[in-house]
């Protein structure tokens, strides 16, 4: 994500339009020139433990990248749980995810410059002479414009970059002329029509043969592109013109840029998630720092340290000023609205904007860059890695983890710009979790959920371009680099591009076009790095005083969350209604329902409607409030809906040659042992016979006191559980018998009783898929003797039993897979809205999958009668109560696209919230559908 050298010079002070090279010289100097400033806030790491870290992040590149050369080269990425590569096509789709890859062997572009920072500078070379004999640019694959980008083209020019700073040395790449450049040029010509958009942005996706809209193109009919997708252009775009001479790029990468900037939303200086790429409507009109905007904003200010064009610094500071004005709750950061930026668009973060730490670094802003991190750090505590998103109270909320580097990347950028030790021992805690959690014997799986600890058969290229690059130069001295890091700033994808392009090949007019479109505070602006001494008090103690409050934020029981109230107008007057205190029998309550336009309707089946007519809120400010009170609704809706199903299980393979490396996720039965308030079930497993465990078994010496394997069919699961207990087995798994069903394609769901009291199955059940069943049957041919554990989360491996393991083949790595959770939908129903898609399990009683019903909605009088015992009605942490509801919403008004509404008064018209109305309930629903 940032950028290695700094801010635009040091010390107190630096001319206000010093010449671009003063600043180039004296940039590496900013982050660099404070790592003396702490010494006591935590206990020093010494050399040789930095070095030893160091050591061991080389050895972990080593296996993620040699296993990749080995198993996958030159498919585009490894697939590390099977030992093999993942190849467009020849794998199930994945969606959006597979449009980074393109048959270019992208793992291996991606990892051109960690090869040279690593100091691997003869793999380098090798790798560089692969890259130009095989790889293949004219493919037609339908790729993304945005990823291709960064991860290919930015790898092109980060290759290129550091060829030439080695062939200037005289050792190694004395062959080379520029070939990785003109790869990359010929890259950059095949990118250009997407461009060819009345806007200027760029389509989202185009066709590597044909490019857009031809037939044979199979793209070029989208409307939409995200706004990091259409301003996360500029570095490379820039940099290729500036190395080539050839400046339609660059012309390109700005004019996209421009009219992002002229289409931000003028009052609130905020820009949407999604834009439409011909009209320049805003489709998603919810505002943030993560997914879908982050590297926008780091591209502003990127660009003006790389290219000195003002303007861009002016861009960035304005959208700055109002990202922390809205946005930033420290130490959270959530989404808030366009048109509305003091209200609240979700009640969780993404995983993505662990960047924005490192970013403020580089702006200089250091406490919330603290804070924000320590936050985050904590949240890592709890779950070994950062879920793909999570709540504000700090619960999963999507459970995914794909070894995302952004997180190590600001802890990399707070180490250099404070030099406190502290952000040494979290690198340290990094390492230690990638290789206990995420390290198969053929790389680094990413984390299917957190939770479980279950694994994806899943290794970005980004996780070799980035992960390794920070934490090896998290723990470098100056001299373990070959060459001078603070000569380059670092793309969003961590590719190495150098400063002095700055000065090369400047063609491109420089026309400040910023004061056009807004009056500029002179005082928002900084011209100089800021002085340290400023940044950081002489207190060693300073950052630990930031971060001392967060260290239990994480942990605190049945937290309120982050509440926003504005208190420039409510100063004295009691706070409004919040969704999760709200009592359907509460008179108190409904009156001030009623007074925020919300009607209470009683509908026959037991169940609670809600509907709100802002035109029939008291005031405006009420008719906001009824606003915010229905949307918290919709989020604690779908989110208890949620945690009412059973969580996933996990079968652990702790056997050799497995070592509780392979983790497959289950999903839990509504009978027997509990697992989850159980200690966990430790044996061998055998199948049973008959097979699908449908009669009294006839071999009970084979399963006793073992797992039985049992096949799924032909009766009820409970009448197989009874049947295999009967026999003296310890637990049960049953396999799907629907041959080559996957969790990769089919929604995991629960094993569901038969309609008897199933108090008698004393022993835990779970299921798993066929492709997934497999791999324990596979390995029952291969080892006769398979040792699994059943148990509510993957338990920690057995550091002795590893040290015994001997090098597997590569047909054994083959067969070691992991399970895959697919989340099925689940709908909180809207009038005339579509229903927001939530993650859930599904229940089934018999032998062919099909979706749970779950309504959103309870009764009142089974809400305060008997709340433990009315399943609709699940506690939040164990502790906490709340309501359940079936919401409607509805609209009598048009969308007011005025602009120039000011939100910063302290009363808005009724017109003016009635206008928004639809808009506001539109992009709050979206948001719901949003995928990573």
């Amino acid at each position: 994500m940032s950028e290695a050298g700094g801010g635009r010079g040091c010390g107190s002070s630096v001319p206000q339009r010093a010449p671009w090279s003063l600043v180039a010289a004296t940039a590496a100097f900013c982050l660099v020139s404070a790592t003396s400033v702490w010494t006591a806030g935590a206990a020093p790491m010494s050399r040789e433990e930095r070095q030893k870290l160091g050591n061991q992040v080389l050895e972990m590149f080593d296996h993620a990248y040699g296993n990749y050369m080995e198993h996958a080269y030159p498919a585009d990425e490894l697939m590390p749980l099977t030992c093999r590569g993942r190849v467009r096509g020849q794998e199930p789709s994945r969606g959006d995810v597979d449009d980074a890859l393109g048959k270019f062997s992208l793992t291996l572009i991606d990892s051109l410059d960690t090869l040279v920072v690593l100091n691997k500078t003869k793999e380098f070379e090798d790798a560089v002479r692969k890259v130009l004999r095989d790889v293949n640019l004219d493919n037609d694959v339908v790729v993304s414009v945005f990823e291709t980008n960064i991860r290919v083209l930015g790898g092109l020019l980060g290759g290129h970059s550091l060829a030439i700073m080695l062939k200037e040395k005289g050792e190694y790449m004395q062959w080379y002329n520029d070939e990785l450049l003109q790869m990359a040029k010929q890259l950059g010509y095949k990118l250009l029509p997407a461009f060819n958009t009345t806007s200027g942005l760029p389509y989202p996706r185009i066709n590597l043969k044909f490019g857009i809209r031809k037939p044979e193109a199979r793209t070029g009919t989208e409307t939409d592109t995200c706004t990091a997708c259409a301003g996360t252009l500029i570095l490379e775009f820039a940099a290729l013109s500036r190395f080539t001479g050839a400046t339609i790029f660059e012309e390109y990468a700005r004019k996209a840029l421009d009219f992002l900037w002229e289409k931000r939303q003028r009052s609130s200086n905020l820009v949407g998630v999604t834009i439409n790429i011909h009209t320049g409507d805003w489709v998603r009109k919810d505002s943030g720092v993560g997914a879908g905007i982050d590297s926008y904003y780091e591209y502003l200010l990127k660009a003006y340290v790389l290219l000195g064009d003002d303007s861009f610094l002016e861009r960035f500071n304005t959208h700055y000023d109002a990202i922390m004005r809205y946005i930033s709750q420290p130490p959270l950061l959530l989404d808030v609205h366009i048109h509305k930026p003091m209200l609240n668009a979700r009640t969780w973060m993404d995983a993505l904007l662990a960047f924005f730490p490192g970013l403020q670094v580089l702006k200089g802003d250091i406490r919330p860059a603290i804070e924000t991190h320590e936050m985050l750090y904590q949240v890592i505590k709890k779950h070994n890695f950062l879920p793909e998103a999570f709540t504000t109270d700090f619960r999963v909320h999507w459970a995914q983890h794909p070894l995302r580097p952004e997180f190590a990347e600001s802890t990399y950028f707070l180490y250099k710009a404070t030099g406190d030790p502290y952000y040494l021992e979290v690198g340290k805690t990094l390492i230690e979790n990638l290789n206990k959690y995420a390290r198969v014997p053929c790389g680094f799986a990413a984390m299917k959920d957190v939770r479980t600890g279950s694994h994806e058969d899943r290794m970005d290229s980004f996780f070799l371009a980035e992960m390794f690059k920070y934490l090896y130069l998290l723990f470098a001295d100056k001299e373990d680099i070959i060459f001078d890091i603070e000569d380059y700033i670092f793309t969003t994808e961590a590719h190495l591009l150098p400063l002095w392009l700055s000065t090369t090949n400047q063609s491109i007019s420089k026309k400040n076009t910023t004061s056009e479109y807004t009056e500029l505070d002179d005082s928002n602006f900084d011209w100089t790095c800021p002085n340290t001494q400023i940044l950081f008090p002489n207190d060693p103690l300073y950052a630990q005083s930031i971060r001392e409050p967060l260290k239990n934020v994480v942990d605190k029981s049945c937290p309120r969350g982050i509440i926003r109230v504005e208190e420039s107008f409510r100063s004295g007057a009691k706070p409004p209604l919040r969704a999760r205190d709200f009592m359907a029998t509460n008179p108190e309550h409904l009156e001030i329902l009623k007074k925020m336009g919300v009607s209470l309707i009683h509908l026959k089946d037991g169940r609670v409607q809600l509907v709100q007519h802002a035109i029939q809120a008291a005031s405006s400010i009420d008719a906001e409030d009824g606003l915010r009170f229905m949307q918290e609704m919709i989020e604690l809706s779908s989110q208890q809906q949620k945690e009412q199903q059973l969580p996933p299980r996990a079968v652990q393979i702790v056997s050799h040659p497995f070592f509780g490396r392979v983790v497959l996720t289950a999903g839990p039965a509504q009978f027997g042992l509990d697992l989850s308030k159980h200690k966990e079930t430790r044996g061998f497993v055998a199948s049973s016979k008959p097979y699908n465990g449908c009669s009294e078994l006839t071999n009970p010496e084979a399963v006793m006191g073992k797992i039985a394997l049992i096949q799924r069919g032909q009766c009820m699961f409970a009448e197989k559980a009874r049947n295999i207990q009967n026999a003296g087995a310890i637990g049960g798994i049953v396999i799907d018998d629907n041959e080559g069903s996957s969790s990769d394609t089919a929604p995991l769901f629960q094993m569901a009783g038969d309609g008897k009291d199933t108090d008698d199955i004393k022993i835990p059940m779970l299921f798993l898929f066929s492709k997934e069943g497999s791999i324990i049957l596979d390995a029952i041919r291969e080892y006769e003797e398979v040792e699994v554990l059943l148990s509510d989360k993957a338990k920690d491996r057995d550091p002795e039993m590893e040290n015994e393991e001997q090098p597997s083949s590569e047909n054994d790595s083959q067969n070691q897979s992991a399970e895959q959770i697919t989340s099925s939908s689940q709908e909180v129903d809207l009038v005339d809205q579509e229903s927001p898609e939530e993650s859930s399990l599904n229940s089934e009683p018999e032998s062919s999958p099909a979706d749970m019903d779950n309504a959103a909605s309870v009764s009142a009088s089974e809400q305060n009668s008997n709340p433990t015992e009315n399943h609709e009605n699940t506690s939040l942490d164990g502790e906490c109560t709340d309501l359940d509801n079936q919401l409607q919403e509805q609209s009598e008004t048009e969308e007011d696209s005025n602009p120039n509404v000011s939100w910063g008064k302290k009363v808005q018209p009724i017109d003016s919230i009635l206008a928004d109305w639809n808009e506001d309930i539109e992009a709050f629903e979206m948001m719901e559908k949003d995928e990573l």
